[in-house]
């Protein structure tokens, strides 16, 4: 039968009175303190804490949909009423940036995509073909356009995809929707004037109509402000490109 040795350890830092004396002589070093763990702290109770106007800033979309069944906002007027404004800011910004660049449809994208669009959308469509230089001034133009007003939906059409046997002395072609109806259309580049620029073909598509929307003025944007903006970036650019001219002719 082997022998059994049994070795009792201390707690981790503890030290017997003989440690201690020879701590003190400087035979030992000092003993590190022992191991004592931290209080226990419970976490705290997400449905116990205040609610104000930030906590309800932090939720996202999905999470105020859900808060709709939540009790504690039934006995809270003004959070219930601050929940459904988010809700609704939310939901409107969604909306006005769901667009923001000129979309690539097929013929059997049309309908859904143009007819369809919902009464409040304004739908820029322009016929085109590869290849064709007029048409690729005016791509440009709309690819801006649709930068800075991204509440107005532009797309594009091959335009025989469109218009079967649709003639190409007619291309570039902006057909302009609105609530399942035509309101304009502008056949070639000399619809925008001599040079066809961004603020000239926003100035012809808001002629009569608020077609350019940026989502900073709801879902009825004033038709003269829009122009305005347009006209004010028109002379800004004019400016800007004089004084570069100046600029470089006195360095010459």
């Amino acid at each position: 039968m082997g022998d059994y040795h049994f070795v009792y350890k201390d707690v981790e830092g503890a030290s017997t009175q003989w440690d201690d004396i020879q701590t003190k002589l400087g035979n030992l070093p000092p003993k590190p303190p022992a191991f004592k763990p931290p209080s226990f702290e419970p976490a705290p109770d997400q449905h116990s804490l205040p609610k104000d106007k930030s906590w309800v800033d932090n939720k996202t979309e999905e999470e105020l949909e859900e808060l709709e069944e939540d009790p504690d906002l039934d006995d809270d007027r003004f959070l219930e009423e601050y929940r459904k404004k988010r809700l609704a800011e939310m939901r409107e910004a969604t909306k006005l940036s769901r667009f923001g660049s000129v979309m690539l449809i097929s013929g059997s994208d049309f309908v859904r995509e143009v007819s369809q669009a919902p009464p409040d959308v304004w739908v820029v469509v322009i016929l085109y073909k590869e290849g064709f230089p007029e048409c690729g001034v005016l791509m440009e133009c709309l690819e801006e356009l649709a930068r800075k007003y991204p509440a107005t939906k532009f797309v594009k059409i091959i335009s025989t995809d469109c218009i079967p046997n649709y003639p190409d002395r007619n291309l570039p072609t902006l057909l302009v929707y609105n609530n399942s109806a035509v309101k304009a259309n502008h056949v070639g580049l000399r619809s925008f004037g001599r040079r066809c620029t961004p603020e000239g073909v926003a100035l012809v598509l808001c002629q009569s109509d608020p077609v350019l929307n940026d989502g900073q003025g709801g879902s009825d944007p004033s038709r003269k402000n829009v122009i305005d903006g347009v006209r004010r970036s028109f002379i800004e650019k004019v400016v800007a490109q004089h004084e570069d001219d100046d600029d470089g002719s006195s360095s010459d």
